[in-house]
C-alpha cells in the first residue's frame, strides 16, 4: 500500500524526467507551487470514474475520515477538498490525490472492517501525504538531480501502477530511498495525527502486522519503494513513543476515546532454526507483545506446498493443511522466546516443510507472521 510510484503517476502524468544518483534530501515546495494540484484537477474525473463514495459497510471509515481531517493542518498555500472514496477492486493498498481525495481500494476496506483505529492508521498515513505535499516533493527531487546524461523515467496514468522505467542501478537505488524516506515521514506525520484525533498508535503496527500476515509485500531491497515491515518497525520505535506518550495525555481514559482500548499488538523476530541431533530441530522464535491481557497462540505451519501464505482468514481452520504445531504463551516478559523442538518429517512426507510461524489471539485472529528459515540437513 501506499505506492510512491501511484504518487509520482499521478504527479507527473506521462512526463519523462531524467534522474541521476544525488542525496536524497527532502526538497522544500515553495508556497507558489501549484503544478501537483493543477495535475490532480486534471486527473480527477479518471480517479473519480473509477471509484465510489465510501457508504454503506464503508461508513465506518468515512466517520473516522472526517473527525481525522479535523485535526488536520493542511500546509501554507493549499486549501484540500477533503474526500475519502472506494476503489471496488479488491486489492489492498491506499493513495491519495493533492487535492485531499484519499482512495482505499476495497480489499484493504474489507480488512479494516468496522475497527476505527484499522481505518484511522489507513487514512492518516494518507492525509499526512497530502499535508506534507509528498507528490510536490516528489517531482521537486527528480527536477533537483535531473541531468541530461542519466537514463530516462518513465511514468504512467495513476490507475496504472505498473509503469515502466528505466535507469542506472545507483540511480534506482537513490531513487528508491528517497520513497521510502517519504513513506516513514508519512507514517511518523499520521501517528500524531492519530494521537490527535483520538486512535492509539498501536493501531498502525496492527494493521503492518495484518498485511504482512496476508502477504503483502514489503521486501528490503535497495530499489524498493516502500520499506520492509521490519524497517518500518524500527525506524518508527521513537516515533510509536512520541506519540503514545501524546495520545495518554490527551485521553488518560483509553476506553473514552474515539478508538478505544489499544489492539494487542505481536512483534515477532525472526525466528532461528538450529539442529540439535540427527533427526531433530529447534526452532526459536523471540517475540514482544503489548496490550496483551491473556495468552496468545503461536502456530508452527507445515505446507506441503510452501508457495504462498496463509490467509489471515484461513488461519482458523488450520488443520486443513499439511501439520502444524501450537504453544501458548502469556507474552510477559519484555522478550519472550517460544521454542519449538521438531522431529523429522515422515518419508511420504518428504514434500512438506515448515515454512511460517504465526502469533494469533484467542478468536484465531493474525498478530504477526514471520517466515521460517529452511531447516538445516
Amino acid at each position: 500500500m501506499w505506492k510512491c510510484a501511484i504518487a509520482a503517476a499521478l504527479l507527473l502524468g506521462a512526463v519523462d524526467l531524467p534522474i541521476t544518483a544525488q542525496s536524497t534530501a527532502t526538497p522544500e515546495v515553495p508556497t507558489n507551487f501549484k503544478l501537483d494540484l493543477e495535475t490532480a484537477a486534471r486527473l480527477r474525473p479518471q480517479l473519480m470514474e473509477a471509484s465510489v463514495p465510501a457508504k454503506g459497510r464503508y461508513g465506518t471509515g468515512q466517520l473516522v475520515f472526517e473527525r481525522v481531517i479535523q485535526q488536520a493542518e493542511p500546509a501554507s498555500g493549499i486549501r484540500p477538498s477533503w474526500q475519502m472514496r472506494i476503489v471496488e477492486n479488491g486489492q489492498l493498498n491506499a493513495y491519495a490525490s493533492p487535492d485531499g481525495t484519499v482512495y482505499v481500494e476495497s480489499g484493504l476496506a474489507s480488512i479494516a472492517g468496522q475497527s476505527t483505529g484499522l481505518w484511522a492508521a489507513i487514512l492518516t498515513h494518507e492525509i499526512a501525504h497530502v499535508l506534507r505535499r509528498d507528490w510536490a516533493r516528489r517531482y521537486l527531487y527528480q527536477k533537483q538531480v535531473e541531468s541530461g546524461s542519466a537514463a530516462t523515467i518513465v511514468l504512467g496514468d495513476p490507475g496504472l501502477p505498473g509503469g515502466s522505467w528505466t535507469d542506472s542501478s545507483k540511480a534506482s537505488a537513490d531513487l528508491g530511498q528517497f520513497c521510502r524516506q517519504l513513506e516513514v515521514e508519512a507514517d511518523r506525520g499520521g501517528l500524531m495525527l492519530m494521537a490527535k484525533a483520538g486512535y492509539h498508535p498501536d493501531f498502525v503496527a496492527a494493521l503492518h502486522h495484518l498485511l504482512h500476515a496476508e502477504g503483502v509485500a514489503g521486501s528490503a531491497s535497495l530499489y524498493s519503494m516502500h520499506p520492509c515491515w521490519e524497517e518500518r518497525d524500527h525506524e518508527l520505535s521513537q516515533a510509536y513513543t512520541e506519540a503514545s506518550i501524546d495520545f495518554a495525555h490527551r485521553w488518560p481514559e483509553w476506553y473514552a476515546s474515539p478508538g478505544g482500548n489499544p489492539p494487542v499488538v505481536v512483534f515477532a523476530d525472526p525466528p532461528t532454526v538450529k539442529k540439535t541431533s540427527s533427526r531433530e530441530w529447534q526452532i526459536q522464535i523471540p517475540m514482544r507483545c503489548q496490550n496483551l491481557a491473556g495468552a496468545v497462540e503461536v502456530v508452527l505451519i507445515a505446507d506441503p506446498k510452501h508457495d504462498e501464505t496463509i490467509g489471515v482468514r484461513q488461519l482458523s481452520h488450520a488443520e486443513q493443511f499439511a501439520g502444524e504445531e501450537r504453544q501458548l504463551t502469556g507474552c510477559t516478559s519484555p522478550k519472550t522466546t517460544v521454542v519449538f523442538n521438531l522431529a523429522d518429517m515422515p518419508r511420504n512426507k518428504s514434500d512438506t516443510r515448515w515454512t511460517d510461524v504465526y502469533v494469533i489471539d484467542a478468536w484465531g485472529s493474525v498478530l504477526a507472521r514471520a517466515d521460517l528459515p529452511k531447516l538445516p540437513r
